[in-house]
C-alpha cells in the first residue's frame, strides 16, 4: 500500500513527537492504526508455544484528538488462525518508558499472560496495546479512560494493517486500567473505529466511579495507585499539577514514578498515613471531580454487549465499587450487561480464573 508524502511527512514526525491532525479530514482519519515500525518480538515463554509476535510503533489519538505515536504488540496464533482479532488492555504497569509490557515482560503480569493464551487458543490475533507514553515520549495519561481508548481500538486497525486476512470484527478483553480503557472503547467505537465492528466487551475489576474509590485510598498501602492517577491527571490537565496536593513525604519519593515500575511504585508508597501522602490527608473535592470527569466510564452509552467479571475479595477495586456503583450504570442503557463475580477471588486471581470463560463469551459475541 503506498503513503502520499503529506502522510507519511506526518507520520515520521508523529514518530518524534505528538502532531496535529492535517487540514484534510479524511487524510486525518486515515492515518490512525498507521504502522510505523515492525519488528520480530520475543514472547513471554507462556505464549512462544502459541503465537508468533510482531512490535509495532503505529499512530493513535491522544484524548484531544493530537496525533501521537504508541506501541504495542500483534501476535498470531500459530495452529487454528480465525480472521478476528481481540485487543488485549493490560492492567496497570506503572508510568515510565520502561512499563511498557511489549519491551518488559516483568511487567507482562502471569495474569496478563493467562489472559492472553486463552484468547490465543481459540485462533485469534490479539493485538496488545502499550498505551500512550508508556515507550514513547508522551507522559502516560494513566487513567484518563480516552486516551487509552483509541490507542485500544487503534491497536485493531494496526492488526489489520499488518494482515490484511483479518475482519472488520474484534472484540475487547480488558483487566484493572484496562477494563476501563475497554468501556470507553466500547463508547468511543461508533464516532472512532471507522469500518470496525465491535461485537463485545469483557471488562475484568475495571477502574470505576473514582470519586467514590480515590478518597479511599489515602493511608491505605495501595496509595500509589492514587499518586499515579493524579499524574495521569496532570498529563491531560495543565492547570493541574501534583504538587499542589501531595504532601511533602510523598514529594520527596515520586522519583519512583520515572525509576520504577508498578511494584516499586506501590512499595515506595504503602507505609505512609494520609497526612504523610496528602496535605490535609484528603484530596480536595474539585481535583476528585477533576478525576472523576476522565476516569469514570459509563458516562454515555456502551456499543456493545459488556461481560463484567468481579472478585469478591478484590483489594485494588473493590467488589461494591463494580457491583453496587458500575452495575447499574451500565444496565441503565440498551446494551445487555452479564455479571459474573468469582468468590474469594483477588484483583489479579480473577483475570486467572475467569481467562477460559471470558474467551467463551467473546466466542459466543463472534458466532
Amino acid at each position: 500500500m503506498k503513503t502520499s508524502p503529506r502522510l507519511l511527512l506526518v507520520a515520521l514526525l508523529a514518530v518524534c513527537g505528538s502532531v496535529a491532525a492535517p487540514a484534510g479530514a479524511a487524510s486525518a482519519a486515515s492515518l490512525p492504526g498507521m504502522v510505523l515500525t515492525s519488528a520480530t518480538a520475543t514472547l513471554p515463554p507462556e505464549l512462544t508455544p502459541l503465537a508468533t509476535g510482531k512490535r509495532i510503533q503505529y499512530l493513535t489519538t491522544d484524548a484531544n484528538g493530537t496525533l501521537i505515536p504508541a506501541t504495542g504488540l500483534i501476535l498470531t496464533p500459530k495452529t487454528g488462525k480465525k480472521n478476528k482479532t481481540v485487543a488485549w488492555a493490560h492492567g496497570t504497569t506503572g508510568l515510565a518508558d520502561q512499563c511498557a509490557p511489549s519491551t518488559n515482560q516483568n511487567v507482562f503480569w502471569p495474569e496478563a499472560r493467562t489472559a492472553v493464551a486463552a484468547l490465543l487458543s481459540r485462533g485469534w490475533t490479539v493485538a496488545a496495546p502499550d498505551y500512550p507514553g508508556l515507550g514513547t515520549p508522551q507522559s502516560h495519561p494513566y487513567l484518563v479512560g480516552a486516551g487509552v481508548a483509541r490507542s485500544i481500538i487503534d491497536s485493531v486497525k494496526a492488526a489489520r494493517n499488518q494482515d490484511s486476512a483479518l475482519s472488520t470484527q474484534y472484540a475487547i478483553d480488558g483487566h484493572s486500567q484496562g477494563g476501563q480503557g475497554a468501556l470507553f472503547a466500547s463508547q468511543l467505537a461508533p464516532s472512532y473505529d471507522g469500518n470496525l465492528v465491535l461485537k463485545g466487551t469483557a471488562t475484568i475489576a475495571p477502574v470505576s466511579n473514582v470519586d467514590a474509590l480515590a478518597p479511599l485510598i489515602p493511608g491505605t498501602p495501595g496509595q500509589g495507585y492514587l499518586v499515579m492517577g493524579l499524574y495521569g491527571l496532570s498529563a491531560v490537565d495543565p492547570t493541574f499539577n501534583p504538587n499542589t496536593v501531595l504532601a511533602t513525604q510523598a514529594k520527596t519519593k515520586t522519583s519512583v514514578l520515572t525509576t520504577g515500575c508498578l511494584m516499586e511504585i506501590l512499595a515506595s508508597y504503602q507505609n505512609l498515613t494520609a497526612t504523610q501522602l496528602l496535605t490535609g490527608g484528603a484530596l480536595p473535592a474539585a481535583v476528585v471531580a477533576k478525576l472523576a470527569h476522565y476516569d469514570n466510564p459509563a458516562q454515555t452509552a456502551p456499543s456493545a454487549p459488556i461481560l463484567v467479571v468481579q472478585g469478591s475479595d478484590d483489594e485494588a477495586v473493590p467488589q461494591f465499587i463494580t457491583h453496587d456503583l458500575l452495575l447499574p450504570e451500565l444496565q441503565a442503557y440498551t446494551q445487555p450487561v452479564t455479571y459474573t463475580e468469582l468468590a474469594g477471588a483477588t484483583h489479579d486471581s480473577a483475570v486467572i480464573l475467569s481467562a477460559d470463560a471470558v474467551a467463551t463469551w467473546i466466542a459466543a459475541r463472534f458466532t
